[in-house]
């Protein structure tokens, strides 16, 4: 049991206030987390003088995010509220014409698709369906929208058991797996069927199915101009389960049903989008090497001769969500960058044009890269969710061939003005293994004093392949009010430096990312305001990895909190939700195939070592990086007597942070952890 823990932190984050008024809390706190807003699926109109978007909020009474769609104006303004408080909106799309918007509406019965007038403000359920649909799409007419649901599949039971008497009380049967990938994070047990697409008329009605098979088919797809077809990626390989990233571009005729196959090479071909002409699909993809880290880049295809080139060859970065421009002689796409994601037009010479830094702030608990943005192909303005250190996600807009962007909303100035937040600075060092430069970010308490000494925690991200940059993150604000010094890095390995960097762990992660992140502990700790005795050190799923990996190979961290890690590759692979990913690019191999090398890069071959108190964390209904690891790790340290402590976070996936109250329960036990051991004589001793 936790219950000696001293969780003052978190009870002053739900503390009665009643009685005496005070001043309010001057520092963001716990409780301020269900305060916290954010903007996503920035859309603007066709003809850009309007954007909708969601507005995202925490609801305290559910502890859930929810989501209304709101629209302002391209040049500011007023924003005004375009669905009910209390309903739950997402993945609002304009019609061609502007006048209408669909969007998904979800309730306690499930989610069907919606559609907005905007003169009328009337709003009409177009379907009735028992699925869940996702990725909208409008037809270049405005009649038609197609859209992605699951279709379920029937399947023989394996045995027949006797007829239960009426009224007894049976266990639940048995469920009898026969599927490679059975199960997914955050969903739990997959239930049999495929993903197929569907068109639905405008006025509503009974949608058709337009795809078959036993195939699992992504959208959202792409109209042909004259309607007659939908463009769609999918695996439709009879091995599709042992091939995960062999996907294809295909197009589905709507008047007889016919697929053809656009596109065949080895590797993934998705996001399809079709020219404004109907000449060229472009579409992201690689040539697969079966390497951990792999450039996503942007081809355009042919669609009579078949023939391809790729746009963003001279560009070392992987890209997304490409959208043509009217003209049809260049598409719109983002990237990220040294740690910040951006907003750019390739050109079909290939050459690459930036238009705006700084989307993200999509992902509230740590400072990763998310986002996304949206063009008007007439007018070649685009809106984005923009962030800062300083604040999650809001709205900006910008416009090809202008250099000015400007922020349209402040969701959060109300719950920051009387909150000062961690000031956030770049650094680069260099590492000790090879002289690799390595950038991160250091995160200063609000009153910080340079003339004294703090504690320091070393954050690390996950992934492996992902980055961290200078956006908003309530995790590393939270620390930061707690009086830490945070320091988050992104090591060998990390996206958003190019293929080189991010295949310097292939097939030897964790490595010498523990040179690379004690490199950067040591460049911070040299300037001079840290005290080298009060060193602590967290991480989730990959960044669990390394902090295992970082008590194994050191003592110099007086504590370490383990999130959702891993520990063993060769259990992990087996029991994950996604193994044969893992054995096939993170590893030469299976684990019996290859026994040693699966030890040698696993944490528990190293917790010998370990004298470091560790407390480990993780979701209960965690598939990605299963609880079992944890478990593992912890009796392991529990045999040796090591001080540790193991936490079960009850319903939560890999995403602990998807619910308010698990991201404040992670950062509560994180703090009362460093706080158990924590040196109150040692640190923010004064003038030096």
């Amino acid at each position: 049991m936790l219950s000696s823990f001293p969780f003052l932190l978190f009870l002053a984050g739900f503390s009665d206030h009643s009685g005496e008024p005070s001043s309010p809390p001057s520092r963001f706190e716990l409780r301020d987390v269900f305060e916290l807003e954010y903007a996503s699926e920035p859309r603007i109109s066709p003809d850009g003088e309007q954007v909708a978007f969601l507005r995202n909020f925490m609801d305290i009474m559910s502890d859930r995010r929810k989501s209304q769609l709101w629209i302002t104006s391209f040049h500011g303004g007023e924003m005004r509220p375009l669905s009910d408080p209390g309903q739950q909106v997402t993945s609002p799309r304009w019609s061609p014409d502007g006048t209408r918007l669909l969007f998904l509406s979800r309730d306690a019965h499930g989610t069907q698709i919606s559609m907005l007038w905007l003169d009328t403000r009337q709003t009409a359920t177009l379907t009735r369906v028992n699925e869940s649909p996702s990725d909208l799409s409008w037809s270049p007419d405005g009649r038609w929208i197609s859209f992605v649901m699951r279709v379920p599949a029937q399947e023989s039971p394996l045995v027949t058991l006797p007829q239960k008497p009426q009224g007894a009380e049976w266990a639940p049967p048995a469920r009898v797996i026969q599927r490679l990938n059975y199960r997914r994070d955050g969903a739990g047990f997959i239930e049999s069927g495929f993903r197929h697409l569907f068109v639905l008329p405008v006025e509503g009605g009974t949608p058709r199915q337009v795809t078959s098979g036993e195939f699992h088919h992504q959208g959202p797809a792409s109209w042909t101009p004259d309607g007659k077809a939908l463009l769609f990626a999918a695996n439709r390989r009879a091995d599709w389960e042992h091939h995960p990233r062999d996907t294809e571009i295909y197009q589905v005729s709507l008047e007889d049903g016919a697929i053809r196959e656009l596109t065949d090479r080895r590797g993934p071909d998705e996001s399809p989008v079709v020219s404004p002409d109907g000449r060229f699909v472009a579409s992201l993809g690689f040539e697969d090497r079966f390497q951990g880290y792999q450039v996503t880049r942007l081809s355009v295809w042919d669609r009579e001769q078949g023939s391809h080139r790729v746009l963003t060859q001279n560009l070392d970065r992987s890209v997304a969500n490409p959208q043509w421009s009217a003209d049809g002689k260049g598409l719109f796409l983002s990237y990220s960058d040294q740690g910040n994601t951006r907003v750019a037009y390739v050109s079909l010479d290939g050459d690459v044009e930036e238009l705006a830094i700084h989307m993200g702030g999509t992902s509230l608990g740590r400072p990763y890269s998310s986002g996304s943005f949206t063009v008007s192909p007439t007018t070649q303005r685009f809106a984005y969710t923009m962030t800062r250190p300083s604040h999650p996600a809001d709205v900006a807009v910008g416009q090809r061939g202008s250099e000015e962007t400007r922020r349209l909303t402040r969701l959060n100035d109300d719950l920051f003005a009387s909150k000062p937040l961690a000031h956030v600075e770049e650094i680069w060092c260099e590492s000790s293994f090879d002289q690799q430069p390595i950038q991160g970010w250091i995160a200063f308490p609000p009153d910080f004093d340079p003339q004294a000494r703090y504690p320091l925690i070393l954050e690390i991200h996950g992934g492996p392949f992902a980055d961290y940059g200078d956006r908003f993150a309530a995790e590393v604000q939270c620390y930061a009010a707690a009086g830490y010094v945070v320091l988050y890095v992104n090591p060998r390995g990390s996206t958003s430096y190019g293929e080189e960097f991010g295949n310097l762990i292939h097939h030897r992660y964790p490595g010498h990312d523990y040179d690379d992140l004690m490199s950067a502990v040591d460049a911070v700790v040299d300037r001079g305001f840290i005290d080298p005795n009060q060193l602590f050190v967290t991480g989730g799923s990959g960044g669990g990895v390394l902090t295992a990996w970082i008590v194994g190979k050191t003592d110099r961290f007086r504590a370490a909190v383990v999130a959702k890690p891993v520990i063993n590759w060769y259990s992990f692979v087996l029991t994950a939700d996604l193994s044969k990913l893992f054995t096939r690019y993170w590893f030469p191999g299976y684990p019996w195939e290859h026994p040693e090398h699966y030890m040698a890069r696993s944490p528990i071959s190293l917790v010998g070592n370990v004298t470091t108190p560790t407390m480990l964390l993780t979701g209960a209904e965690d598939h990605r990086t299963p609880i079992s690891e944890s478990e593992q790790y912890y009796q392991a340290l529990k045999l040796r007597r090591v001080d540790s402590a193991l936490v079960r976070i009850p319903g939560a996936s890999h995403g602990i942070a998807n619910r308010p109250s698990h991201l404040i329960s992670k950062v509560a036990h994180i703090l009362a952890w460093f706080e158990k051991y924590r040196d109150p004589g040692s640190e923010k001793a004064g003038a030096r």
